[in-house]
């Protein structure tokens, strides 16, 4: 009958959802607590490359309070 299938979903859902969900941590926890960026026009591109150098250190993701009189 179809309440056959139940335990093959049962087995598929989860080992699907899954990697989804540890790729999004493994991210938030190397890039220091958000999430990876994506580019996928220019504009954006520009984004983070300013971000990259407001940062001081070299790196999109890490936010450092700096002012306007500090930023070149």
């Amino acid at each position: 009958m179809w309440f056959e299938i139940l335990p093959g979903i049962g087995v598929m859902a989860p080992s699907l959802v899954i990697p989804g969900i540890a790729t999004a941590h493994i991210h938030r926890f190397t890039n220091g607590g958000k999430d990876k960026r994506v580019a996928y026009y220019p504009y954006q591109w520009s984004l983070m490359q300013r971000d990259r150098r407001i940062s001081g250190v070299d790196c999109y993701y890490v936010t450092k309070p700096k002012g306007l009189e500090d930023i070149d």
